[in-house]
Formats: structure tokens, sequence, C-alpha cells
């Protein structure tokens, strides 16, 4: 009998191996999306350095943890983004899958031009 982890440890294994193929650079780098159960997160860090070049969450605002919400904080990253100089980005999902939330947060991001196709992500 084949015993399969528990929805956590399957999102970790699932962030893994996107990790193995993303690497955030001073001209594009990763944006790191956290999703938690009162809170979104979204960091741009360049991973040559080892630092976070900008950042945005939810956290301390009064707000719902829903995809409307997911929206408003892909508005916010971008100003954010455009604010730090970012003209590239490449997307790490943190193993959750590409609906909902996390499509609200990167959608903005998208029809800015700062993300162009999925296979450029990768």
């Amino acid at each position: 009998m084949i015993r399969l982890p528990s929805r956590k440890k399957g999102r970790q294994m699932r962030h893994a191996r996107i990790r193995a193929r993303i690497r955030g650079t001073a001209e594009r780098p990763r944006m790191a999306i956290m999703i938690s159960n009162r809170h979104m997160y979204v960091q741009f860090i360049d991973d040559d350095r080892g630092a976070t070049v900008a950042s945005v969450a939810t956290a301390g605002r009064e707000h719902k943890n829903n995809a409307a919400t997911a929206g408003e904080l892909g508005q916010s990253a971008l100003k954010c983004a455009l604010d730090a100089g970012i003209r590239r980005v490449v997307v790490d999902r943190g193993g959750h899958k590409f609906h909902g939330r996390v499509k609200a947060i990167v959608e903005p991001l998208k029809q800015a031009g700062l993300l162009t196709g999925a296979r450029e992500a990768s």
C-alpha cells in the first residue's frame, strides 16, 4: 500500500521541484509567492546576492484572504516592482496550483509585461 504525503508535505515537495529549476538574478528576480491561512506575501528575490529586492504583503491590513484581495496585492506588487526598477520577473508559485489567489497575484504583472509566457517562467 502506497502512503500518500500530507497536503503540506506534497506542497513542500512540489516547491522543491520548482526551486530546482527557477533562479532569480539581478536582471530578472524571482517573484516568490507565499500564501498562508491568514495572509499573502510577495517577495522579489535576487538569488545571486541572496537578497530581497522588494516585498509586499497583506499582513497588518484589514482584509479577507480571497482572490479579490490577491488581485489588489498583485497591483501593489506591480507598483512595488516598478518602483524598484524591476522590468522582468520569474514566478515561484511556492508549490501552489496556478489558479485562484496565485493567478490573481500574477495576472497584473503579466498584463504589464513583466512576465510574458509560462515557459519563460522556468
